[in-house]
């Protein structure tokens, strides 16, 4: 599916949908809110000679989404749409870099604001559903970026086929991204550089990614999915996860087990393999968790720049997936909901990382987060949320941050 053919056919899909009569179900199926986020950013860096002393900005983000049903019949037409602002509270030249606003390139000044409209048109036969245009996937091999004003988003194809109630299936292509802090698609480059070790050589990035999966439900308590994917003539990535869940005589122990391989697909030097377990028990309030991450091979773990990887020492700043890189955490979930709190909760956790290889031999980091936070249950303010991010992160080789997020949101369902 080239990226020509991907966009004349997501423009036939809008203009046959335009042309349609509006039926029952395509309007009274559909479904629109507004999310608000006000976030304001502080990363304070603290090694000796940093170039630049902090980043720091304070923005408001607005997020207008509407999603049709589908005409009658068998075969379905709908259309959902996407509407991003970001407007500047607070900025200034030497403390932009939070990614939360559009910079201008040439004086490094945040614009005052920025927006973007995206379109999806869907085509559904039965459960099969395929997708064309503006995508949020949150697939193992792509998943888009939420941590910060406005989401990132994919341009492209992605069919979901159901084999049955328990088996599912992906297949697509991307052909551009938009950045968390951008208002015009670009194609797509693999992270690279520092202690992941990752170059891409000759032409640096690529207008096609494909992908295609599985996943089956074995049991209430047992999952597994298989994905595949590439950017072309960069890199290739095979990912596997499998999900148990038992209850114990007190409690109930959640494990997740994850496997990827990354290699070379032609441009690259990329050959990582990852793996990782995680084990979480949780009994009333208290949820425990502990996870091992050990990535092996010539590079650091591959994945698409600008995106969350799927990675379970993913956290606030880092993701220990550089060269070579070990790496354990151990973490501690609490619900206030039992001491009459309900919306409440805080979360601690430590993450430890080694044996990253480097030019000058062997490295370490570590990094520390804090949430908490709060949204409240009921009243003329239902589904206010406050939300207080707090990591420390110390380094060998990199810079040493300190960090705090604020982030007030608030929803409104029509």
């Amino acid at each position: 599916m080239s990226m020509k053919i991907l966009h004349n056919t997501t423009l036939i899909a809008l203009s046959t949908l335009l042309a349609l009569p509006a039926s029952a179900s395509f309007l009274e199926d559909s479904q629109s809110r507004i999310e608000l986020r006000n976030f304001y950013f502080n990363r304070d860096f603290r090694q000796s000679g940093a170039s630049q002393s902090k980043a720091e900005e304070w923005a408001q983000g607005i997020r207008a989404y509407w999603q049709s049903g589908y005409t009658d019949g068998r075969f379905g037409v709908g259309l959902d749409a996407l509407a991003l602002a970001g407007i500047k509270l607070d900025s200034s030249p030497d403390r932009t870099g939070t990614g939360l606003l559009k910079r201008d390139r040439s004086d490094n000044r945040a614009m005052d604001e920025y927006s973007q409209l995206g379109l999806t048109a869907k085509l559904r036969l039965d459960q099969h559903v395929l997708r064309l245009g503006t995508l949020l996937p949150q697939l193992p091999l792509a998943m888009h970026n939420d941590s910060r004003l406005l989401p990132q988003t994919f341009r492209g194809g992605w069919l979901q086929a159901k084999g049955s109630e328990a088996l599912s299936f992906d297949l697509g292509r991307f052909n551009a991204i938009n950045l968390r802090d951008s208002s015009d698609h670009q194609r797509m480059t693999p992270v690279q550089g520092g202690a992941r070790n990752v170059i891409v050589s000759g032409k640096p990035d690529s207008n096609a990614f494909d992908f295609a999966g599985a996943s089956y439900r074995f049991s209430d308590n047992t999952r597994a999915s298989y994905h595949y994917g590439e950017l072309d003539s960069i890199y290739r990535q095979h990912y596997l996860v499998f999900n148990y869940s038992r209850p114990l005589s007190i409690g109930k122990l959640d494990s997740n087990l994850r496997y990827a391989d990354s290699s070379n697909a032609g441009r690259s030097n990329i050959d990582n393999r990852m793996t990782s377990l995680a084990l979480t028990w949780q009994h009333n309030m208290h949820r425990l968790g502990t996870s091992y991450q050990q990535m092996n091979g010539r590079t650091g773990f591959a994945y698409l720049s600008g995106t969350d990887p799927f990675l379970t020492h993913l956290v606030q700043i880092n993701d220990f997936a550089n060269r070579d890189e070990r790496s354990w955490q151990v973490r501690h979930d609490y619900s206030f909901a039992d001491l009459g709190l309900p919306g409440l909760s805080l979360m601690n956790r430590y993450t430890h990382g080694d044996n990253i290889e480097l030019a000058t031999g062997r490295g370490s980091e570590w990094e520390r987060n804090t949430d908490l936070a709060y949204t409240l249950q009921s009243g003329p303010l239902k589904n206010l949320s406050l939300h207080w991010r707090n990591a420390t992160y110390r380094s060998s080789f990199a810079s040493d941050m300190d960090e705090n997020r604020i982030i007030v949101g608030y929803n409104i369902s029509f």
